[in-house]
């Protein structure tokens, strides 16, 4: 197996950050994820789905009410 180093913020590095850093919200998801919907200002919409697919800055989600839509990963919550 390979062998992992803990996770610390590098002092040596410069520029921008790397697209592999986790987004601001810190709530980055995977497909398989419980997600809810994100309305204005963070209001949860009290819809609920599972994440199909992701990537850096959206997701394709399977809404319980079986709706297939592209959302922007800011207007999800982890659940």
């Amino acid at each position: 197996g390979t062998g992992s180093s803990p996770n610390r913020p590098s002092t040596a590095s410069r520029g921008p950050p790397s697209l592999a850093e986790p987004a601001a919200t810190g709530q980055g998801v995977v497909p398989g994820d419980r997600v809810e919907g994100l309305g204005n200002f963070g209001k949860p919409t009290g819809e609920f789905g599972t994440v199909q697919q992701a990537n850096d800055d959206d997701a394709v989600v399977k809404w319980d009410d079986d709706r297939r839509v592209r959302v922007h990963q800011p207007s999800l919550k982890k659940v």
